[in-house]
């Protein structure tokens, strides 16, 4: 899987760890110096990050082309965040590789196909089935995903998260449908939930396309998502089950969420979040928190409940009977491991049905790379919740 376009990625990564030959070089210079001052953290801050700085571990061992890849990534992401709260998007497409859907199938078997929810705001999703149903198969649960990025970042058609998608599809035996969502800073919360919603409310009203080749089952639906996809899945379940929808006629019925290191936050500086700084790759409390700004109300802190859930800061969430059972995915070289186990003990205090699945040595995104052993076993962890769901639904 190739995340970036070598070219310019490589030239990116030596800005970033500090190694083009002439650092004088003006544009140079700046990026350095200004990626050290946003590093430098404040005197609260340093205190804090003392207490954990014996437990600190050693940065996760990664095959090369996979630390490239994050390399890569992590230095795009800190070119593209303006200080301004905007960002500069023609310099991310240059590692954001985008690719079409491919109505014919791949190695896999996967076709996709790109369906219009509503044009005006250029909401779509990208919709993946298996080339070839037997007549009389059983019909298949459908997976809406929810991409993450930082609410501002990628999209349904980057390519490393279509060749994830379609691995999803493969393997999980189910309709994959990936929303293409608003982003920030151009377009703040709520409109990233009214998106992912208006999906579900498209899918139950029109479907999916007659050409996918296969039966779907609209009620075994599971809402998908990770990291600020994870967030997006459970607004938009938490809204779902409590509206209407779930009264009416709609066929669509939430059989589960599953949850790929939801992105959850406050102001508070966690243990995970002190402990990790500088030493897992793709998160840390300066991107972190950049990215709330950029999604949140204008004037918003992270206590906000789009971003704080779990109530030690504000009132837990109030979740409807029907709220579905929830899969949470928590690695433990990620900095937001711990408002992601928060998250699933305020889930249980409701009395909701959760699984907590950890990978100990898994960082930020690792789904994202097929040559991490953890991403294969996903997978099988998914599939079994996905089962265990639709048998009890």
């Amino acid at each position: 899987m190739i995340i970036f376009k070598p070219s310019s990625a490589i030239y990116i990564v030596s800005v970033a760890i500090g190694s083009v030959a002439d650092c004088s070089h003006p544009p140079v210079r700046k990026y350095l110096s200004e990626a050290a001052r946003r590093r430098r953290p404040s005197r609260r801050a340093k205190k804090l990050m003392a207490g954990a700085e014996s437990a600190r571990p050693a940065p996760p061992v990664l095959p090369w082309t996979v630390r490239l890849q994050v390399l890569a990534l992590g230095a795009a992401c800190d070119l593209s965040q303006r200080r301004d709260g905007t960002v500069n998007r023609f310099l991310f497409s240059l590692v954001d590789r985008q690719t079409p859907a491919r109505p014919r199938p791949d190695a896999l078997g996967v076709r996709s196909a790109d369906v219009v929810v509503d044009a005006a705001r250029n909401l779509w999703a990208r919709v993946f089935s298996p080339s070839v149903g037997k007549p009389e198969a059983a019909p298949l649960p459908v997976v809406v995903y929810c991409h993450g990025g930082g609410f501002a970042l990628l999209s349904a058609s980057s390519a490393p998260l279509d060749a994830m998608c379609r691995r999803f599809c493969r393997e999980l035996g189910a309709v994959v449908v990936s929303v293409n969502y608003r982003r920030a800073p151009e377009h703040r919360h709520p409109a990233a939930y009214d998106d992912c919603a208006d999906v579900l409310s498209y899918l139950g009203t029109a479907g999916l396309p007659a050409d996918i080749g296969v039966p779907v089952d609209l009620s075994r639906c599971f809402l998908a998502g990770d990291s600020a996809g994870g967030n997006i899945a459970h607004h938009v379940a938490h809204r779902w089950t409590s509206s209407a929808a779930v009264a009416s006629d709609n066929p669509v019925r939430l059989a589960g969420i599953i949850l790929l290191q939801p992105y959850f936050g406050g102001e508070e500086r966690t243990e995970a979040e002190l402990r990790l700084e500088g030493v897992g790759p793709v998160v840390n409390m300066r991107r972190s928190d950049w990215s709330w700004k950029a999604f949140l109300p204008e004037g918003a802190d992270r206590n906000h409940p789009a971003a704080h859930v779990t109530g030690e800061a504000c009132p837990e969430p109030e979740l409807p009977e029907e709220f579905p059972p929830a899969m949470v995915v928590v690695g433990g070289l990620d900095p937001l491991q711990d408002w992601q186990r928060r998250y699933a003990a305020m889930l249980q205090r409701k009395g909701k049905a959760v699984q907590l699945v950890e990978f100990p040595d898994a960082i930020h995104g690792f789904y994202m790379f097929p040559k991490l052993p953890d991403a294969g076993k996903l997978v099988n962890d998914v599939k079994n919740f996905m089962e265990t769901a639709t048998s009890d639904h």
